[in-house]
């Protein structure tokens, strides 16, 4: 009898469990609880997303709906990782607040996920808002659109920490912005979490003596890469569902170490100071390190640079785990963060205890303010006065946080776009707005794709030595939450030579004198109504771009200025004038002129009506380009380059080739733009020019990127970047992909081997391109991006190709018995005449033979 009661008590003592763990399972993914809440604003019923998670409906939340709507998106971008929560979203057209109830004295994590789109009619352009969480600003003016356009991705997150030391709500309160007329508000999801406290103090940089306390602060999430290993996502990271990425595209040179993996024999062991909520197991288990080589390892740093908001206080988060070593002073190195030591002769083993043990440090640092985005750099370097067994470093993991300035705020500006962002019919049709307007049409025009041939300059400079400390005046918007590939402008270590402030004025006006326009300061400002915010259609690192009419209102221009008293850009200016005074070419950005007074560097083009190739492929909300307009306008574009290759009186290697240097003006024809780069090229006894390696990420020819020595071929790599960019309707980098995935060249030309390409062609043109056309249009791409120089062709073979390619695309058979007629040695590579235009002539418009 006992046997059997203890039986019975067993029975339902084992069943409580298992619907206590049940119920909190469900708690957990459907934000039951009052732990933990996943919400899909906007929709009425429960939906689950890709990974099997379960979000609730909005509604019980709301404190008041009344100037609420729920809405559903017009349009589902095919990047997006689930309809679930981004195809509906919550629409506030005054302030509104979502309540959650947490217990007090603990600290909260959460998401915000923005889908910016079409919801009930309303443009995505007039979504300016801020949101607040109790007392903390988390967005100001915050554009979603702007944003998306910026990072190149359909949607947004942004993850959040707040202690919550009395309160046991949270309020999450969403203003539309008041200065912008029509001003909306809108969210699509709402992930809260009740975490552990990973946070306690970080050493202040520079500062051994002082710590910042960072549990007490709200925090922003910028960055979470597992250094050395692939994309982890959310659903292999245990119950913190948080994202860690592929940390290559930051790295900094061409000096990039080498990656390792954790021998299956090796085990990775979490310990009370380090558990396992801290970091999954792999990113302990794969880290980066120097290579093998101890007098290379002496001789570089292994160098990471992230975009970041001025007059901020960042915390950064080290990860370690040696696997390879196991005795103490076997590699010992120094780590810098902004060119500071943060911790000299770190020894990971001396930390942890043993091999395959993970330690973190945390590290704070300050960011002054100065023009346009700033840059946080991290750079590990061995410690050769400790005398390692090894001179080498490592690391495994690196997280970013943003912590929160003394008046509760962590809202920082709109990230400068890479493309367009309203359409230049708006601008046209209101011509322009009054001073006092702020700018609901707000167009960027053609020339801002020149401008952000600047932003990514420091991404490949040398490391920067002075901060900047021109103020940015601007209080908009929020910090990156998805990975950023762009970067800011390159700060200079030199003096102004243009200002006034050396002899260096009177040396550019003279070379440029005879060349091109030099414009008054007067004249300028007549031109732009004294740099009226409403003529604004533009913002870079090198500074704003303006709108303008000269000659008495009959030329419109765009007017690139730079920051005021601002020491930036420098060099790119006069290469700028020196380069484009020189050259005229229907498919190169004519300079008008130039202004160099009273401590002003101001450059004058035509206006580019249709703005970016870019904007009219993907994430430009704007009509995608038919294949035809796409092919004709890679040819305007090839010739552009090929008359610089070849055309000019030396060769000009353009050194910036993108799809955002390529402006198309009113009648779509294509100019290559921006110059600031670009760089005079080998002479006839020479067959490289050997510099400072230069450009964007996604876009850098390897071989340059290895050996520092550039040639046309590296425009020729940048080119055939652009090319499948065109063809598949993507970025050249998209870190939400897997690892193979995230660079377009290497990627592209996998499929085109593998026969696969066709499978990942932009939907747009698919049905459009014919079977001749695609095929040496790809076999084309897939040879500019050739690992060696050699192994691609010249700028004008390319041009020959695309022009068949065209033919192809019109008249297959044509085009074919015209290619039949055509010399060999015009597509034979290396031994083509300069200027092939009359053998490929003959293809542009055979009914005229």
């Amino acid at each position: 009898m006992k046997d059997k009661l203890r039986s019975h008590l067993w029975f339902h003592l084992v069943y409580i469990c298992v619907a206590l763990s049940i119920l909190h399972v469900l708690g957990k993914s459907s934000g039951t609880n009052s732990q933990s809440y996943v919400i899909a604003c906007g929709s009425s019923s429960r939906g689950t997303d890709s990974d099997g998670r379960v979000w609730m409906p909005d509604s019980k939340f709301l404190v008041s709906s009344a100037d609420s709507v729920p809405a559903a998106a017009a349009f589902q971008d095919p990047s997006l990782p689930s309809t679930v929560p981004y195809m509906s979203a919550r629409v506030f057209t005054s302030q509104a607040s979502y309540r959650f109830s947490v217990p007090s004295k603990t600290r909260v994590w959460f998401r915000l996920h923005f889908y910016p789109c079409t919801y009930s009619n309303l443009d995505p352009s007039d979504a300016y808002f801020g949101v607040t969480a109790n007392e903390f600003t988390l967005m100001n003016n915050f554009s979603a659109s702007i944003t998306a356009q910026a990072l190149t991705q359909a949607y947004i997150i942004r993850e959040f920490s707040l202690p919550l030391v009395e309160s046991g709500d949270l309020n999450i309160t969403f203003t539309p912005t008041v200065a912008h007329d029509g001003a909306y508000a809108f969210i699509n999801g709402i992930e809260m979490i009740r975490m552990p406290d990973i946070f306690e103090q970080a050493t202040m940089v520079g500062f051994s003596d002082q710590a910042v306390t960072v549990d007490v602060s709200s925090l922003q999430t910028l960055y979470r890469l597992n250094v050395g290993g692939q994309y982890i996502p959310p659903t292999n990271d245990s119950s913190l569902t948080r994202t860690w990425y592929d940390d290559t595209p930051y790295l900094f040179g061409a000096a990039a170490g080498v990656t390792s993996e954790a021998d299956k024999n090796v085990k990775v062991q979490y310990s009370p100071d380090v558990p396992e909520y801290i970091a999954p197991l792999d990113v302990y288990s794969t880290a980066r390190t120097m290579g093998p080589d101890p007098k290379v390892n002496q001789n570089y740093n292994l160098t990471w640079v992230f975009q970041i908001d001025a007059n901020f206080t960042y915390v950064v988060r080290f990860h370690f785990c040696d696997f390879l070593l196991s005795k103490v002073n076997q590699r010992v190195f120094d780590i810098f963060v902004n060119n500071q030591t943060a911790q000299a002769a770190a020894d990971v083993i001396a930390w942890s205890g043993s091999e395959g043990a993970p330690v973190y440090k945390d590290f704070a640092a300050y960011v002054s303010d100065g023009p346009g985005d700033e840059q946080l750099w991290v750079a590990l370097h061995p410690s050769a006065s400790m005398k390692p067994e090894y001179y080498d470093a490592i690391l495994n993991g690196l997280e970013i946080f943003k912590i929160n300035d003394s008046n509760g705020n962590l809202a920082g500006p709109n990230p400068v776009p890479s493309q367009m962002l309203v359409h230049a019919e708006a601008e046209a049709a209101k011509k322009f707005a009054p001073s006092g307007h702020s700018g609901t049409g707000q167009v960027i025009g053609g020339i801002a794709g020149g401008v952000l041939g600047f932003i990514v300059v420091v991404l490949v400079c040398l490391f920067v030595r002075h901060r900047r400390n021109v103020a940015n005046g601007t209080e908009s918007g929020v910090g990156k939450w998805l990975p950023l590939y762009g970067s800011s402008h390159a700060s200079t270590t030199s003096k102004s030579t243009i200002s006034g402030k050396s002899n260096g004025s009177s040396h550019l006006s003279s070379l440029a004198g005879g060349l091109c326009r030099h414009f008054s300061l007067f004249e300028i400002k007549h031109a732009t109504k004294s740099f009226d915010e409403s003529r604004v259609i533009g913002v870079g690192g090198f500074g704003k771009v303006y709108k303008g009419m000269i000659d008495g209102g009959s030329t419109q221009v765009a007017i690139k200025r730079s920051n005021p008293s601002s020491e930036q850009g420098v060099h790119e200016f006069e290469t700028e004038i020196e380069m484009l005074s020189k050259l005229r070419h229907k498919h190169l950005v004519s300079l008008i002129g130039f202004c160099e007074e009273d401590g002003e560097m101001i450059l004058v083009y035509d206006y580019m009506a249709n703005g970016t190739l870019r904007e009219h492929i993907y994430k430009g909300n704007k009509p995608p380009l038919s294949w035809k307009q796409r092919l004709e306008i890679c040819i305007g574009a090839a010739r552009g380059l090929h008359y610089l290759h070849t055309g000019a009186k030396y060769t000009i290697i353009h050194r910036d080739v993108k799809t955002t240097n390529i402006l198309l003006d009113e009648k779509w024809v294509a100019k290559v733009s921006d110059f600031g780069l670009s760089k005079t090229g080998p002479n006839l006894n020479q067959t490289h020019v050997s510099t400072v390696v230069k450009g964007s990420f996604g876009y850098l020819d390897p071989e340059y990127f290895r050996r520092q020595q550039l040639t046309e071929k590296s425009d020729v790599y940048s080119f055939g970047v652009v090319l499948f960019e065109v063809l598949c309707g993507r970025p050249a980098l998209n870190p939400s992909l897997p690892k193979e995935q995230v660079s377009l060249a290497d990627w592209a030309r996998h499929c085109h081997r593998k026969g696969t390409l066709e499978e990942i062609l932009d939907p747009h043109i698919k049905g459009q391109v014919s079977p001749e056309c695609y095929k040496k249009f790809a076999e084309t791409a897939e040879k500019c991006v050739a690992d060696r120089g050699l192994d691609r062709p010249s700028m004008g073979d390319v041009l020959w190709n695309l022009e068949f390619a065209l033919q192809l695309q019109e008249n297959p058979g044509a085009a074919k018995f015209e290619a039949e007629h055509v010399d060999a040695t015009a597509v034979s590579g290396e031994n083509q005449d300069s200027n092939p235009n009359a053998a490929f002539s003959q293809l542009v418009n055979p009914s005229g033979r």
